[in-house]
């Protein structure tokens, strides 16, 4: 941050003033701090996307969720700016690449075919089915459920944190993983309990997740490691990784739907 302006101030204090004083100059100055965050994330997110692509494209939707961040975020809450950031950034980017609408139709019927299967037969059997399971639900092989995997994956490399969503009564309160662990403050008690429950139902979602799958969650969204690194850690391929994570994503959206349908 520059020198000058800053000098003898904490970063806790410049939040803080920035929060009471909307001071553009703060506003202008932490950006300029954090523009190697949205590289950063839109770097991570490029590994997992089409050529076609291009990183500039991603770099210029992470600013937006750069100044979302920064316009929202509350330094009481005791959380690191640049955790909630790349969760606002990350968010941003694939909002605006749905947006774009740049899977095939064909892929994106596909995902929801197997996200329909994996909820209907998940909700039968009172837990995660298996890949061979799947297979026989959908009438194909295990290898042409590993490949039509691989596929859709271009459809789930989406933030939980943005794409996991659920509706409560009301069809048009839409809520995300980020909207369920953003400050309640402003809400009224119905909208926080609905919230709340949003929150339980991804918690036990994720944990009964195949290991596997819950390990590569957690290595992509918490220690935000690319597929390939983690395939490393696991010892398996990167295209293996891309199922993984494509079937975990499918599972939650699943569950998420057939809680909002009364099913489980």
């Amino acid at each position: 941050m520059n020198e000058s302006i800053f000098e003898g101030k904490t970063e806790d204090e410049l939040w803080l003033e920035f929060k009471q004083t909307h001071s553009l100059e703060l506003r202008n100055a932490f950006i300029k701090q954090y523009m190697p965050l949205v590289k950063y994330v839109a770097g991570k997110i490029a590994t997992g996307l089409p050529p076609n692509l291009e990183f500039d494209d991603l770099v210029s939707f992470g600013n937006l969720g750069l100044m979302d961040a920064i316009n929202k975020f509350e330094p009481d809450k005791k959380v690191q700016f640049k955790t909630y950031a790349i969760t606002r950034i990350r968010g941003a980017i694939f909002d605006e690449l749905r947006g774009l609408d740049w899977v095939p139709r064909s892929i994106r019927q596909k995902a929801r075919e197997l996200e329909d299967r994996i909820g209907e037969l998940e909700a039968k059997l009172g837990r995660p089915a298996s890949g061979a399971e799947i297979a026989k639900s959908m009438g194909i092989s295990e290898t042409e459920l590993q490949q039509t995997l691989l596929k859709v994956s271009g459809t789930s490399i989406v933030s939980l944190n943005n794409d996991s969503r659920y509706s409560g009564g009301d069809d048009t309160e839409h809520m995300s993983m980020v909207d369920t662990i953003e400050s309640p403050a402003s809400m009224n008690p119905d909208v926080i309990v609905e919230r709340e429950e949003v929150r339980r139902v991804i918690a036990d979602a994720i944990n009964d997740l195949p290991e596997k799958e819950k390990m590569v969650l957690v290595l992509y969204y918490h220690e935000d490691l690319t597929f390939k690194e983690i395939g490393q850690v696991l010892q398996v391929s990167e295209s293996r990784i891309s199922q993984l994570h494509t079937k975990a994503n499918l599972r939650l959206k699943a569950r998420l739907t057939n809680v909002r349908k009364g099913i489980m």
